[in-house]
């Protein structure tokens, strides 16, 4: 097991969650002002976050292990990859990180610094969608953390956001702390206060299956 304890690797999991959030909520409002068209938003968007998750994996990932989301701790402290206290802390920076990176972006585009989005995202639907993100995001992550493939996490991780950015429902929060620092944002990639906890309780659920398919085609 692996006990962090390290100033450096907290620090890099806050800067990383906030920058992640920052490039999700600044290319989501740019998207939106640079045209009327929702899909050439959405795409814009996706371009964004697939190349700043690419960056922050590859950069951070040697100092912190570049979790930047509660579930992919909570995954890791279940195969003892961190300690319980790494863990906890870990998440904590990371939703503090993602609502000061939803702050950040709200400033640069000389928005309200804490807004309260009332983007509705409730309904079967966007619920399944996060399921399905997060399990083929940890999913991803674990098999390849398994076969020794590590390296490969980075492209993989963005491939796999930028591919559900389209396909799912949601767009692919897949992500408890993006999820709540969305909240602060009143922007198209906002989400209302109301819908979070469905969208949290599917990340878990959503970890947990990608996890567990894992397990039956590595059997560990």
């Amino acid at each position: 097991m692996s006990n962090v304890k390290n100033p450096k690797a907290y620090l890099a999991e806050f800067f990383g969650s906030a920058l992640l959030v920052a490039a999700i909520v600044g290319s989501g409002t740019m998207g939106s002002q640079i045209s009327s068209d929702s899909g050439v938003g959405l795409t814009l968007n996706a371009i964004s976050v697939v190349a700043m998750l690419w960056i922050l994996i590859t950069t951070l990932g040697p100092i912190s292990g570049a979790h930047f989301n509660p579930v992919v701790s909570l995954v890791m402290l279940y195969r003892k990859a961190i300690s319980t206290t790494d863990a906890v802390i870990y998440m904590i920076l990371q939703i503090l990180g993602a609502i000061a990176g939803a702050t950040l972006a709200n400033l640069m585009f000389e928005k309200t610094l804490f807004e309260i989005s009332k983007v509705d995202r409730s309904g079967y639907g966007q619920v399944t969608g996060e399921v399905v993100a997060t399990a083929g995001l940890i999913f991803f992550i674990v098999l390849l953390t398994n076969a020794d493939r590590g390296k490969k996490i980075p492209a993989v991780v963005a491939a796999w956001i930028g591919s559900a950015f389209f396909f799912t429902s949601s767009t692919a929060l897949a992500n408890p702390a993006v999820t709540i620092g969305r909240i602060f944002t009143d922007s198209v990639v906002g989400i209302e206060p109301n819908s979070v906890l469905p969208f949290l309780a599917a990340q878990i659920v959503g970890g947990a299956i990608g996890l567990g398919l894992t397990a039956v085609l590595k059997g560990k």
